[in-house]
């Protein structure tokens, strides 16, 4: 059948990203398109070879797969393919095979170039990097009121008595309400009022909230820039902005929130911290902890600042814990080192984190010493608990007497655990080999660390066993282009950002750490180091930074998200919130995780 440029227009502009493009640049890329056919079976390029260009399904279905024979994708029309080798150096890193007979669209080298360097559209769609030249800092100027907004508003109808709108703003702890009938809002009723109006002026608290709301507020849109609620509160006079959509309101803007922006930062959490005297007291101010989760995420910060920050909230609290324990308790009778594990270890808590925890002490400790550190152990992790971390459901704690023993037993485990990698062995070296000093005696650990992953390296079978333990991971591909979403349950048909997407990755840098005896427990670290010292390739260390980045700034975006709307962090993620554009790059990411999944697999630990 022949295909004219006319009909490749047509298909064109109803794809993403051609269907951006200016008639004209249509026109021209629907002209420098070739079209190729292949048979059923046959093979349209392998890895290694020089590609022709971008290819684009027209009709059929392609399968792509990895050096080890992996099944990667099966595509049909509409999708593109061979961008990856393309776009490093035009050599193809995949294996593309035609699964039926076949029409293929071909964007010459030459004209993907001009693309990507004339047209915007279409240089981010393929764009497969996350961080650049996005905004770091907190600011007026940059952050959309939309990041400001925590949960929908509080509101009322008109009818409400001024008693009553009195009671639930106290009730609430918030300053203003809504004023909202059949959805729409009719106006606001703020502090303010209660006391200039109802008290100064004598007015019957039994009366309707409508008689003393200002009717008809200002609004902005959640589009607009903090700076400019800034601007019309100063204009106006006044301390709270309804954000709103047309009639219907988002959310509520002070004054407050405002100057929060400025000052909620992670070095005053960490002072506040230090200043606190009770578990109770520490709570208050990690309480805030999802504030600054979507303030931090909605500056454009990158996923690894903003764990990083929060971390160092989760380290400070751990650390004034202990020194909280060590005032009411005395003196620890010989040294200790608390120490970190899990997403804690490797510095990426999000705005959901158990707490993972041990405690190394010196070989001269006694069992008379014994119950001073059960003692400790139990009002750190009990603190913890009650600051929002709660405790681990495997309880991977110092609470547990396995988890608080002296150096001496330590080793012990680790060498066991090397010696014989049984399941349960793999499992808990998995989580020990994320280990990182909190507080205490760091020198307890630190030689304990260079010996362990010397003798897990120099070890092959141990190593083949942690490989093959990192694999229960997989990501979340399924056929057609699309996700392996959650079958059933409380989370169904969403994909899990944490276990299918984030965990893999984690694995991966974590063997890597092994292999090259990286101190390192970041697994962003762990990559760069990885591929300095060639335990991993450029290619693949570029290839899977890139995806992790994607895939772990996703995971910040929808909490954010969720916290924005008044909702509890998690990491389920339902593919229907993302658009096309967004779908397509996270599936992309989770392809290349399976391509070095399958690499280190087939004991290359490695892809060219």
């Amino acid at each position: 059948m022949e295909v004219t440029p006319d009909a490749v227009r047509i298909f064109l502009s109803a794809l993403h990203p051609y269907d951006a493009l200016p008639p004209e640049d249509l026109n021209q890329v629907a002209n420098a398109f070739m079209v190729e056919t292949r048979s059923k079976g046959e093979t349209i390029y392998s890895i290694g070879d020089k590609l022709p260009g971008l290819y684009v399904i027209l009709d059929g279905s392609v399968e792509i797969h990895d050096a080890q024979g992996g099944q990667l994708s099966l595509l049909g029309p509409r999708n593109s393919f061979g961008e990856r080798g393309l776009f490093r150096d035009g050599i193809a890193v995949t294996n593309a095979l035609a699964t039926t007979d076949v029409s293929l669209l071909i964007l010459p080298v030459t004209e993907v170039t001009r693309l990507l360097d004339t047209q915007p559209a279409f240089a981010k769609f393929f764009d497969r990097g996350t961080s650049g030249d996005k905004p770091n800092t907190m600011s007026l100027a940059t952050t959309q009121v939309s990041n400001l907004l925590t949960g929908p508003p509080v509101s009322c109808p008109p009818t409400t008595s001024i008693r009553e709108a009195a009671r639930q703003m106290r009730e609430k702890n918030i300053s203003s309400l809504a004023v909202v009938e059949d959805g729409v809002l009719k106006g606001i009723v703020t502090t303010t009022d209660l006391s200039h109006r109802v008290v100064a002026e004598g007015i019957d608290s039994a009366l309707d909230v409508s008689r003393i709301m200002t009717p008809q507020p200002i609004t902005l849109p959640p589009d607009a820039l903090a700076s400019d609620v800034l601007h019309v509160m100063h204009e106006r006079h006044i301390g709270h902005l309804p954000i709103a959509e047309g009639d219907r309101i988002l959310g509520m803007v002070t004054q407050t929130d405002l100057t929060r922006l400025q000052a909620i930062t992670s070095a005053q959490f960490v002072s506040d911290v230090a200043s606190a005297r009770t578990p109770a007291a520490l709570a208050k101010v990690t309480k805030q902890i999802p504030q600054l989760l979507v303030q931090l995420v909605g500056s454009g910060n990158p996923h690894e600042v903003v764990t990083r920050l929060i971390t160092d909230i989760g380290d400070a609290v751990t650390r004034r814990l202990l020194a909280l324990a060590e005032a009411k308790l005395g003196p620890p009778p010989v040294p200790y080192c608390w120490l970190a594990c899990g997403s804690q270890g490797r510095r990426e808590q999000t705005g959901v984190s158990d707490q993972d925890n041990c405690l190394f002490l010196d070989d001269r400790v006694t069992a008379e010493d014994m119950p001073y550190f059960e003692k400790l152990a139990k009002f750190v992790c009990d603190g913890l608990n009650t600051c929002g971390y709660v405790y681990c459901p495997g309880d991977m704690m110092a609470t547990a007497t396995r988890w608080r023993q002296p150096v001496r037993v330590w080793r012990g485990y680790f060498e066991g655990w090397i010696a014989k990698p049984s399941p349960e062995a793999q499992m808990l070296a998995s989580v020990m080999f994320d280990l990182r000093v909190i507080g205490g005696d760091a020198s307890l650990f630190d030689g304990l660390q260079r010996e362990v992953l010397s003798k897990a390296s120099a070890n092959s079978i141990f190593v083949s066993h942690m490989i093959s333990n990192s694999l229960k991971h997989t990501p979340p591909l399924g056929l057609l282009r699309g996700f392996a979403t959650i079958r059933s349950g409380e989370h169904k048909n969403r994909i899990d950002l944490k276990h299918n997407g984030v965990v893999p990755i984690v694995d991966l840098a974590r063997i890597y750490a092994i292999q090259g005896e990286l101190t390192a427990a970041n697994t962003r670290a762990r990559l760069i180091e990885a591929e300095a010292k060639g335990v991993l390739s450029k290619s693949g260390g570029s290839d899977l930074m890139d995806a992790y980045d994607l895939i772990a700034q996703t995971r910040l975006d929808h909490q954010a998200k969720l916290v924005r709307h008044g909702a509890a962090p998690d990491n389920f993620l339902s593919p229907t919130e993302l658009s096309d554009f967004e779908r397509s790059h996270l599936r992309d990411a989770f392809v290349v995780v399976k391509t070095l999944q399958s690499a280190l697999g087939h004991g290359r630990g490695m892809i060219g």
